[in-house]
């Protein structure tokens, strides 16, 4: 089973309001990369999709459409608590899982390239991630079994420090550039 879990809690600082729930091409940013997941995973029976979010608007309009959606109080210090929050709402995960984590900010994501990042898990990799070149990005995939070292993330260190641990099984998924790319700043252009 693939656990997608879709950080939808970042407090969006360098932002300077909520980026999140910000219209981008007619919807709110949060929005493209979910459904572009929910796309790529309709026909499949090997994943679950969690919404992990601190923001009620984003927790309502998932329960409005009955996706899991799990509220993250403490994401304001930093997207560990994210991240283990989101582990820990799994009810009986199986070490032969996969942990598959996508931030809510890359609007920019195609289904295929989705599907092929969770068709990876077929292979029994370690971790494996889009990348563009030497680029490496979101969504990420990661074995079950990394889940205590994912769990001992501290503050706004994320999961690629715990993939660059691991090297000696990673699969890089190509991609294009634009999907990589995430709206940090209200300069960004979607």
């Amino acid at each position: 089973m693939i656990h997608i879990l879709y950080l939808a809690a970042g407090q969006s600082r360098r932002y300077g309001s909520n980026k999140l729930l910000e219209i981008q091409n007619g919807k709110p940013l949060y929005r493209h990369g979910l459904d572009a997941i929910r796309h790529a995973i309709r026909n499949r029976i090997d994943c679950t999709l969690t919404v992990i979010t601190c923001w009620p608007e984003i927790e309502e309009a998932m329960h409005a459409e009955r996706i899991p959606a799990v509220q993250c109080p403490e994401s304001h210090l930093g997207v560990s608590y994210t991240i283990k929050t989101g582990i820990s709402s799994l009810e009986t995960p199986e070490e032969t899982d996969y942990l598959c984590f996508s931030v809510a900010d890359q609007p920019n994501l195609t289904v295929e390239s989705i599907a092929r990042l969770l068709d990876a898990a077929e292979q029994n990799p370690t971790t494996a991630c889009l990348a563009c070149g030497e680029v490496s990005g979101n969504p990420v995939l990661f074995s079950m079994k990394l889940a205590p070292e994912l769990l001992a993330l501290e503050g706004d260190k994320g999961g690629k420090s715990v993939m660059k641990k691991h090297p000696e099984n990673h699969i890089d998924i190509p991609c294009s550039p634009a999907e990589l790319e995430d709206i940090d700043f209200r300069t960004s252009t979607v």
